[in-house]
């Protein structure tokens, strides 16, 4: 009997070490790319601003909302002082039971109107259209039955009179330069059908004249580990992936798309709660299967800023939500992960996500369950195994301190020497304790995984302070 659980506990410790050894190799190999990479762009600005000075690609800004009252507002004021022309803004009230279409109406003296909408993608029915002119800018509200952001999604492209659509949530503020940049990869290469942005949590910011200005990390301790774990996000893994056209996500609140690209592939889908993630895979499988030529590029100086749970409870349900959408997403595309015509995709992006993302939960807990195991019947080493845990854990924090501090200097802001501090300090808590939160929590959704409607994900609300 103890010959078979040394051998069980030998080949798990082995996989085990891999695994983490394999993690931090792809994580170093991102953090070292996208450093290098926004570094580059950012000495290439003044040539890139020559070269494209006054084209424009006409854009449908897309923001779907539900009991959004205390941001959607703010959220249309940050669009309507974006530094760009030919644009228009389709907000989508999904259902409110708050007053979302009541306080944009009145903000912006809206006027109800009569006008038909083809349905080229399947949709809930909408009950009330309004319209104005605000700043020279087109601005359309559609109040509709509820349905799910995905449907609400569907709704606004139905309605979008442009051939490129950006979706953002109705709690996120644009840059005045966010447009134009993430644009840019449009008119620089042929046959791009999507583009993502950054993401950057906006709590503690304050709002003046509709732009945003950054107030050093947030106060609250659990939305600046955000801070940190968004940094490390999407400066290493999604600008690697965009150097094979292996982008397998581009977040929700925040992505440019070509219409028709998207209407032919058949929109969001309204049965899965990760919709963003599904669209991408769903365009990958569509321009493969009808071959076309086409790319899905990441716009990593292209910024929009987004308000991030303030609580644990909110952050634990949010994490939920987006890891049953992974689930889903994964599961219903698992023949990419072995189909060689999809190249990269299948091989590095579809195995990076099923290894390190998705099965990350269960992968830990079983090296964590081996480990306590091995310990207890004296088969642990327990000084090297704690030394290995140690590396693996600085690893991981000096690899997040880098991604933070590349894009300070790279988006030129600055910080205090104390918020410069607390930076450093929370790096360790975010990787040893919030990463380990998060992997429960995700491991609780995969076994409590119930399938649902798509429904909207409710986190608590603030209204931004004004300067």
């Amino acid at each position: 009997m103890m010959q078979i659980v040394r051998l069980f506990l030998g080949i798990v410790s082995a996989f085990f070490v891999l695994y983490m050894m394999g993690y931090s190799s792809f994580l170093f190999l991102s953090v070292v790319v996208g450093s290098s990479t926004l570094y580059g762009e950012r000495r290439r600005e003044g040539v890139r601003r020559a070269l494209l000075p006054e084209r424009r690609v006409p854009v449908s800004i897309i923001v779907p909302a539900h009991n959004e009252q205390l941001t959607v507002t703010d959220t249309v004021a940050s669009l309507l002082a974006l530094n760009y022309r030919d644009y228009e803004i389709i907000v989508v009230d999904d259902g409110s039971e708050d007053d979302t279409s009541a306080v944009l109406i009145r903000s912006l003296g809206m006027h109800p109107i009569r006008r038909p909408i083809s349905k080229r993608l399947d949709c809930g029915r909408e009950e009330l259209i309004y319209e104005t002119m605000a700043a020279g800018v087109p601005v359309t509200l559609i109040r509709k039955e509820k349905g799910g952001k995905a449907d609400a999604l569907n709704m606004g492209i139905n309605c979008a009179r442009h051939p490129y659509f950006l979706c953002m949530d109705a709690d996120s503020v644009l840059q005045s330069d966010s447009l134009e940049k993430i644009v840019r990869p449009v008119l620089e290469e042929e046959h791009v059908v999507a583009v993502g942005g950054v993401v950057r949590p906006c709590n503690g910011a304050i709002r003046e004249d509709g732009h945003l200005r950054a107030a050093g990390l947030p106060r609250n301790v659990l939305c600046a580990m955000q801070v940190l774990e968004y940094d490390r996000s999407f400066l290493a893994a999604r600008i690697l992936f965009d150097k094979f056209n292996g982008s397998l996500i581009i977040s929700g609140a925040f992505g440019l798309f070509h219409k028709e690209t998207v209407i032919a592939a058949g929109g969001y889908d309204r049965d899965t709660m990760g919709e963003d993630m599904e669209l991408i895979v769903k365009l990958h499988e569509f321009c493969k299967s009808a071959r076309r030529p086409y790319r899905v590029r990441y716009a990593s100086d292209a910024v929009c800023w987004t308000q991030v749970p303030e609580t644990l409870r909110d952050l634990c349900r949010q994490r939920r939500r987006w890891h049953i959408g992974l689930l889903q997403t994964m599961w219903r595309h698992r023949a990419l992960l072995t189909n060689p015509q999809y190249g990269p995709v299948s091989f590095v992006s579809c195995l990076y996500f099923w290894l390190y993302e998705l099965l990350s939960p269960v992968i830990e807990l079983v090296g964590l369950l081996s480990t306590l195991l091995a310990w207890r019947v004296g088969l642990l080493n327990v000084p090297f195994m704690l030394l290995l845990f140690a590396v693996y854990t600085l690893f991981g924090v000096i690899l997040t301190i880098t991604a933070f501090f590349a894009r300070i200097y790279t988006a030129e802001q600055t910080l205090s020497p104390g918020d410069l501090l607390r930076a450093v300090l929370l790096c360790v808590l975010e990787v040893v304790v919030l990463r380990t939160v998060l992997a429960l929590q995700r491991m609780g959704a995969m076994l409590g995984y119930r399938r649902g409607k798509n429904q909207w994900g409710a986190i608590r609300r603030r209204q931004m302070v004004r300067g």
